[in-house]
This record gives C-alpha cells, structure tokens and sequence, in this order.
C-alpha cells in the first residue's frame, strides 16, 4: 500500500491547454478566431526550439500556443508535444498536469510518460516530462507533467481575459481505460472522458460568449 505521501506526491493538478501547429501564428490566429480573444507574446525555448504564445484563463489555468521555432536550428532530441510529426491546419492537441515531485509521479505513471527535463524560457525554469519520440500515453491524452519551482507560475503574470474553461473532454477508442488512469492521479470535474476516434474538446466561457476549442 503506497503512504500518504506517495499518494499526494503522485496527484495531478489541470495546468494547461496545448494549441499546436508547424507555425506560431497559425496557432495563435486560431486560439484568438475561436475565443475572440488576444493572446500575448510567450518566448522560445532552447531544449525544444519551440516558441509560444499565452492567454491567462480564470481559476489559475493557462492556454498556450506553441510551434518549432523557424529562427534556429533543430533541436537533437524530438520536440515535445510530438511536434515534429504536427500535420494539418492549428488545433487543441495536448494538455499538461502541473505534480509536487515529478520523480514521484512519474513511478506511478503510465508506460511513455516520460522523463524529467529542465526547460526554460526567458527567467522562468521548469522541469517537464517528455518522452524519447515527445509523445505521451493513450495517443498524446495522457497529460504532459509538468514541475513549477515552488511559487511560481506564467498565470500569475499574464492578463486577465474573463475567458473560463467550462469543460475539456477527451475522446480515445479505449476511453474506459484512460478514465480509469486519469482517475488515479487527477480530480477535476471539468475534465470527461468519451469513446471514439481520437480527439480533444474544449469548451469556454468568454466575453464573447460560450466559445470552443
């Protein structure tokens, strides 16, 4: 039976939403049509060579843009977020899990979670899961894990929007199973799990309206 504070170490807390695409502003044009909202210039980061774009969400939650970095070479691993095999037009592709101690967590993990790596971007460093292909379980599902040093987090520094995330659905053809996992380590009643061909919903309160990604 795993102690108390395995359990607590091995609990997820809902991060962020992923918009990915082979080009930034493809990304972000596609966040801001859809919630009819801006988002603000992010920065680059050197592990990956990806670069970004934010929108501060209510209740300490974040969306990210994000795309290969075009101004320098190839990164010598595969990007995160399976970015390198990205095809098609900018869409809600992953979603990260912010844990206490990613060295924990990860022992409780699925197969293909990955392995800590210090990222950083301007001041700010973090340690990220990311596997050796930048995939993640159940088809890119499965939450990337993230570890914020302690007190710090990109929400607390970007611009209020008045945009919600009212519901995020995950759709996978082996639904009950990822239900099952998620269920182990997150406790959130705005994500659902559905079965059916592989996909990511996103449903918003906005200034605008209801919105979705």
């Amino acid at each position: 039976m795993r102690s108390a504070n395995a359990e607590q170490e091995a609990l997820m807390l809902f991060d962020h939403l992923v918009v990915g695409s082979t080009d930034l502003g493809a990304a972000r044009a596609h966040v801001e049509d859809a919630l009819g909202v801006c988002m603000q210039p992010g920065g680059a980061h050197a592990v990956f060579q990806t670069h970004n774009a934010l929108m501060g969400l209510q209740d300490g939650l974040y969306l990210e843009a994000i795309a290969p970095n075009p101004a320098v070479s190839a990164p010598i691993r595969p990007r995160w977020y399976d970015l390198d095999r990205y095809v098609g037009d900018a869409a809600l592709s992953n979603w990260a899990c912010a844990v206490q101690d990613m060295d924990a967590a990860l022992a409780d993990m699925p197969d293909g979670a990955g392995a800590p790596v210090p990222v950083s971007r301007d001041a700010l460093s973090w340690r990220m899961a990311v596997s050796a292909d930048g995939t993640t379980p159940f088809d890119n599902l499965w939450p990337a894990l993230i570890e914020w040093p302690e007190g710090v987090h990109p929400a607390a520094n970007l611009k209020p929007t008045g945009v919600r995330l009212r519901r995020f659905t995950l759709v996978h053809p082996d639904g009950e199973a990822l239900a099952a996992a998620l269920a182990r380590h997150l406790s959130d009643d705005r994500v659902a799990v559905e079965v059916g061909p592989v996909a990511l919903h996103a449903a918003f309160d906005t200034p605008n309206g209801p919105r979705s990604l």
